[in-house]
């Protein structure tokens, strides 16, 4: 059973959301969907502080779609893992009658979530999203959240043992099938610290060989 409520911060419990978390649930291993939880926590939490104004079930939304592309369910994908959780949600709340104007915000979301030093310029709901994963991740923002907050979601939703050598695992395992949609994103770090194998792209490479002049 989730938790109720978090330093005012509360899990939407409309029937679209209590949808949303089963299909992610069933979906998804322990260590990915206490994961996304936690993100929407932590995005939550880091709106409130900010004084910015967002809507709780489209960053719900967000947050519980935005690593499914790490699922079986794409092993064949050669999309950006982040590009088939985007899809995903789009194709969820189409279903569902939601205006286009929000299926837009949880797709960019989504999409954006490992592309730095944009969403901080978008909607709430985008820039959130990633402030939330980055903080679950790399512990980016750790020092702006109280020791209680921190507590209480960890309690809520465990990251269990050796959390950031599992969630690398995850990672790997989702994008290690199709290495070259990491190009240009911080993705690659995770195929290079897995694989000795792995070759980045040189993008200054492929300028240079070039047959256009």
């Amino acid at each position: 059973m989730l938790v109720d409520e978090i330093s005012g911060v509360r899990i939407p419990d409309s029937k679209l959301a209590c949808e949303v978390t089963q299909i992610i649930r069933d979906t998804e291993s322990d260590l990915l969907f206490h994961h996304s939880i936690r993100v929407y926590f932590w995005g939550a939490l880091t709106g409130n502080r900010m004084e910015r104004t967002f809507d709780p079930e489209l960053l719900y939304m967000a947050a519980m779609f935005h690593d499914i592309g790490l699922t079986a369910r794409y092993e064949n994908s050669q999309l950006r893992f982040e590009v088939d959780g985007a899809n995903a949600a789009r194709e969820f709340l189409q279903g569902h009658g939601i205006s286009e104007s929000d299926v837009e915000t949880v797709w960019n979301a989504v999409a954006l979530h490992t592309t730095p030093g944009i969403p901080q310029y978008m909607r709430p709901e985008i820039a959130l999203v990633q402030a939330g994963a980055g903080m679950d991740v790399a512990g980016r923002g750790y020092e702006q959240f109280t020791d209680e907050q921190r507590e209480a979601v960890i309690a809520a939703f465990p990251r269990g043992s050796d959390f950031k050598h599992r969630i690398i695992d995850a990672f790997y395992r989702g994008m290690k099938h199709r290495p070259d949609s990491t190009f240009g994103t911080f993705n690659d770090d995770v195929l290079a610290f897995k694989d000795p194998n792995f070759r980045r792209i040189d993008m200054c490479s492929i300028i240079l060989a070039s047959k256009f002049e």
